[in-house]
């Protein structure tokens, strides 16, 4: 709750309402929440099938959908969190600055006054993230107290009979005119319904909080559901409560003039302000300091006691900080230790008993630092939607894609999820971006896209069971069963090779002949027959199988490998012309040598050669036999190799 209970709900909520009226102000919340919702659902369905370590949502998306869709999104993910702390920094500072102008203290002028004190807070809260999560902990349940307090402060607040000073500055407690007069919208120049969403959104965004911090969760499987979802309903619930109350008791325009009342005799404009007493008309002709559109403070005005809600701020902002700055290093240490990025492996290192990525807090504080330069907060927020926003998108479409992958891994046991929800929390997160700023939301997925073909096109030695391989074995079914329907014609005929290779690297020329008439259209599987004792060769078999595969794929020849123990030659590849292939994909063509040595070979070999062919022509297989002056067999310069490795 102290992660999304953020500097929105105290220093935005108010301008929200205020640019948005109450109706579209409740609307932004509870679009929000949906989001937020569905991706809770989603983030709680794959947190619950299996066990959780520390890296939050980079660990849930890439254990779900592979290293490629999980490491781009650890990065961007971790990118997000840590402009979060300078946003809820600069939200920190922006109340500093307030209260400096208000006792005439300034330092030098508020943008600058926002960068130095934002600077300061963020190397304190280094320091706390630095001695360690006992110390974060602690610090966040004194924060939390603080923040209950401060929110049940305003309400009290709204109840208590308004002075004369807060009615100047448009607060008029509970009042049925000023609650209609709010109800509808009143953008200003540059504002829309979707920019201000944009601003309100990462209020809703530190669902992740308990996720991020997976690794020292108790109990991660039952918390981070629990947690998570019971979050999402009381922040909502207290975001709600304060949108509606502040649009019923506060106008959106006021001078803070206490002589601005309206004296008998003289005409009023109907606004709701001019029936209660005081004429605020010259605000639509020059701009004022108070009401909803202007003072970011007004729940300060409103509530029972102003410095309670001071130290709400502080409290919300600096534990939603404290929280992003513990988030962003332990998720972005987790990607490192993957190994993903090879050049990010210097941060995967860790200190001290609770393995702390102190490397990821130096880097996440001096991106947090540029951002506080900005010094803005309308400008950070927008940012952070949009990279958040991508985040969830791919949580729900990791938890839709297990699901429909069918995977035998995926068995949540968090039951309360639905696969076409997710799928439509994923598009819809998509679709947001897009209105939010679809250039920035373009930029988002080029990035994304251009770091998963990095991580394709390098290949991360890593099988994490993700549902991206479940659902290649049950495409690769269901094409291999639709091919049995269809028959056989003259226009589609393909070569499907058996090649009679033995082991591939042993006779790579005639691979390569048959593999040239193959290659991206054909089936070929490399043979090898096995002859002797069933048991020594079983043996020799199984423990060649991985590395002769690995051969043709480090080779780039696409081609499977195949193997048989048996009693004689002809027998093992009798059994392979039978046995090979999987429904239409069955070999149509017998690929071998020509046997040079028929003049002085056994009579036994060149009978069994010549009955392999014929055995072929007996299985409707037809044959191709190969033959060059040097011959193929070149297992006796391997032999050599390996035997100058070895005196080497």
């Amino acid at each position: 709750m102290l992660n999304i209970w953020g500097v929105m709900l105290f220093i935005r909520l108010s301008w929200i309402v205020g640019e948005a009226g109450i109706g579209l102000g409740v609307l932004i919340i509870l679009l929000s929440t949906m989001v937020t919702s569905i991706t809770g659902l989603s983030t709680s369905a794959i947190a619950t099938n299996g066990f959780v370590r520390g890296g939050g949502a980079y660990y849930l998306i890439s254990r779900s959908l592979g290293p490629e869709f999980g490491g781009s999104i650890g990065l961007i993910f971790a990118f997000a969190n840590a402009v979060a702390v300078a946003m809820y920094v600069v939200g920190f500072a922006e109340t500093v600055v307030d209260l400096l102008k208000e006792s005439d203290s300034m330092m030098v002028d508020p943008t600058n006054d926002i960068r130095i004190i934002g600077s300061i807070t963020v190397v304190i809260l280094l320091g706390i993230s630095v001695a360690g999560m006992e110390w974060e902990a602690k610090a966040q349940v004194i924060l939390l107290v603080i923040l209950l307090i401060a929110i049940a402060n305003f309400f009290i607040g709204t109840v208590i009979p308004s002075n004369n000073e807060k009615k100047s500055r448009g607060f008029f407690n509970y009042q049925a005119s000023i609650f209609a007069e709010n109800f509808g919208p009143c953008f200003t120049k540059g504002e829309g319904f979707f920019s201000v969403f944009a601003i309100f959104f990462p209020a809703a965004t530190g669902i992740l909080a308990g996720a991020n911090i997976s690794g020292d969760l108790e109990d991660p499987q039952d918390a981070i559901p629990r947690g998570t979802m019971l979050a999402i309903f009381i922040t909502t619930v207290a975001y709600l409560g304060v949108a509606i109350c502040v649009g019923a008791c506060v106008v959106r325009d006021a001078t803070g003039n206490m002589n601005d009342t309206i004296i008998s005799g003289m005409n009023c404009n109907g606004s709701a302000a001019c029936g209660l007493g005081y004429d605020f008309s010259r605000c639509r002709h020059e701009p004022c300091q108070y009401g909803l559109m202007n003072n970011f403070q007004v729940m300060s005005m409103v509530s029972g006691f102003g410095p309670l809600i001071t130290a709400g701020i502080f409290s919300a902002t600096l534990s939603s900080a404290l929280a992003s700055l513990v988030s962003a290093p332990k998720v972005f240490q987790a990607l490192c230790k993957d190994n993903i990025y090879k050049a990010l492996q210097f941060f995967a290192k860790g200190y001290g008993k609770n393995n702390e990525p102190l490397r990821g807090y130096i880097l996440t504080f001096l991106i947090a630092m540029a951002f506080i330069l900005i010094a803005e907060l309308n400008t950070i927020a927008p940012i952070i939607s949009n990279f958040f926003l991508a985040s969830y998108a791919l949580i729900n479409f990791s938890c839709f894609h297990a699901s429909y992958a069918k995977s035998p891994g995926w068995r949540p046991a968090y039951g309360i999820y639905n696969m076409w929800v997710s799928l439509f929390g994923a598009v819809l997160c998509c679709a947001v971006m897009f209105v939010i700023n679809w250039w920035a939301a373009v930029i988002t997925y080029v990035i994304e896209f251009f770091l998963y073909v990095y991580v394709t096109y390098k290949k991360p030695d890593v099988n994490w069971g993700s549902s991206t391989q479940a659902l290649s074995y049950v495409s690769a079914l269901d094409n291999a069963l639709e091919l049995t329907t269809v028959e056989d014609h003259v226009k589609n005929f393909r070569p499907q090779c058996i090649v009679l290779t033995g082991g591939p690297m042993t006779r790579p020329a005639l691979l390569d002949i048959t593999h040239a008439f193959t290659k991206n259209s054909g089936l070929c599987i490399c043979c090898e027959v096995f002859v002797g004792p069933r048991k020594l060769c079983v043996k020799e078999m199984n423990s060649g199988m991985v590395k002769k595969q690995a051969w043709l794929m480090k080779n780039k020849i696409k081609a499977f490998y195949a193997a048989v123990a048996a009693d004689c030659f002809r027998d093992g590849v009798r059994s392979l012309l039978q046995a090979s292939g999987l429904g239409r994909m069955k070999p149509n063509t017998l690929v071998i040598g020509y046997k040079k040595n028929w003049r002085k070979a056994p009579l036994t070999e060149i009978e069994n050669y010549v009955g392999i062919i014929h055995d072929a022509f007996d299985f409707e297989i037809g044959v191709v036999i190969v033959r060059i002056s040097q011959g193929f067999d070149i297992s006796q310069v391997l032999q050599v190799q390996e035997e100058l490795e070895r005196l080497e």
